[in-house]
Order: structure tokens, then C-alpha cells, then sequence
């Protein structure tokens, strides 16, 4: 019998969810190498860095979506519909997705690609600091995740190209690496399931 509109089944997705993004942040972290930028992955941020003719402007919109400060405005936005639920579990996706993604970068410290590749194009990007993960992606895909089951079709798909959208942004501007952003987003992901898996979700998608 269902709880609190939390159906078994549910709590069998939330686990598969919970696992693919332990799996994400786990195999990314193996595949890392020291101080170097393994060939494949270099292959791919030179391919998406240096594509030309993207406005900083244009790119630095769609970004703020991986912010801290995305993670209120979301709940805001769910209080201002009444969805409670909703609200208390963005925020606390969102908050654990940018905490946890400063805890992982402070283990691995792993440089970002000013530091370790060579003729990066850096737009508006710092070349210091730590790169692995990606608080952007993170905080973009524990969003999108914790939203997921009070949306309806196309605000599903709207949520996860979005995410997508931030991750392979931050490799264009310079400001991480492809295994940055595949960690960020697994991080992301287990960050959603869990909140799912404590404070429920709907049995149902929600209409926007």
C-alpha cells in the first residue's frame, strides 16, 4: 500500500537512480590520471571548446541553472504553486549537490583545464582551482532529477536537456573537463535520489 504518495516501485526507481549515479561519480573518479588529461577525454573538450561563434552572453545564461543561488529560486518557485514537498526536497538536492561537490573536489583536487591543457580557450573561466567534480553540473542535475517526478512530458524534457545543456557548457567556456561534468552530473543524481528516497515523491507526474 502506497504512503505519503510513495508507491513500492517508486522506491525501486529511486534506488536505480541512486545506483547509476554512485556508478557515474565512481567510474569517472577511476579514470582520472594524475595530472594528466587522458587522450579520449582531451579529444572530446577540444571538440566542444573550441567551437566558434557562441556569444559569452548567450552561454552564460543557461549556466546560472547550475548556480547555488538556482537551488532557492527553484524552491521559491515551487512555494509560489503551493508544492510543498516539492520545494523542501529541491532545496535540499540542490544544497547537498553543492556541498558534497566541494567535499569531492577537496579529495581528488584535480585542476581544471587552464592548468592542465594546453591552448584551452578560456571564456571568462578561472584557470586555478580545483575541477572534479562540477558544482554546475551537480546542481543542475540534482535540480532537474528532483523535479522530474512532478513534471509532465515536455517539462521532463525541457529539465534534462537543460542539464545536459549547463554540462556541456562548462566545457565550451573552459571551466572543466568532460570527466568533471560526468562526475558532477552522478553526484547530481544520487543527490536527487536520496531526497526522493527520504521525503517522497508523488505517485504521479504533476501538471505544471
Amino acid at each position: 500500500m502506497a504512503t505519503n504518495g510513495r508507491a513500492p516501485h517508486r522506491h525501486v526507481v529511486d534506488l536505480a537512480v541512486l545506483g547509476a549515479g554512485v556508478l557515474l561519480l565512481a567510474l569517472s573518479s577511476l579514470l582520472l590520471d594524475g595530472h594528466q588529461v587522458p587522450e579520449p577525454e582531451l579529444a572530446v573538450f577540444r571538440a566542444v571548446n573550441r567551437v566558434p561563434g557562441i556569444p559569452f552572453a548567450v552561454a552564460w545564461a543557461p549556466m546560472q541553472l547550475g548556480n547555488v543561488v538556482a537551488v532557492p529560486a527553484a524552491a521559491l518557485v515551487a512555494l509560489m504553486t503551493r508544492r510543498y514537498r516539492a520545494a523542501l526536497a529541491l532545496a535540499a538536492a540542490g544544497l547537498s549537490a553543492w556541498v558534497l561537490g566541494k567535499v569531492v573536489k577537496s579529495l581528488v583536487e584535480r585542476g581544471r583545464p587552464g592548468a592542465l591543457v594546453e591552448a584551452a580557450v578560456l571564456r571568462d573561466a578561472p584557470a586555478g582551482g580545483l575541477g572534479f567534480v562540477s558544482g554546475h553540473a551537480a546542481v543542475a542535475v540534482a535540480l532537474a532529477t528532483t523535479a522530474w517526478p512532478y513534471l509532465g512530458r515536455w517539462g521532463r524534457a525541457a529539465a534534462a536537456g537543460l542539464a545536459v545543456l549547463v554540462c556541456v557548457l562548462r566545457l565550451y567556456v573552459g571551466a572543466h573537463l568532460p570527466l568533471d561534468v560526468v562526475g558532477g552530473a552522478g553526484l547530481g543524481l544520487v543527490a536527487g535520489a536520496a531526497v526522493h528516497l527520504v521525503v517522497g515523491r508523488p505517485a504521479r507526474a504533476v501538471a505544471p
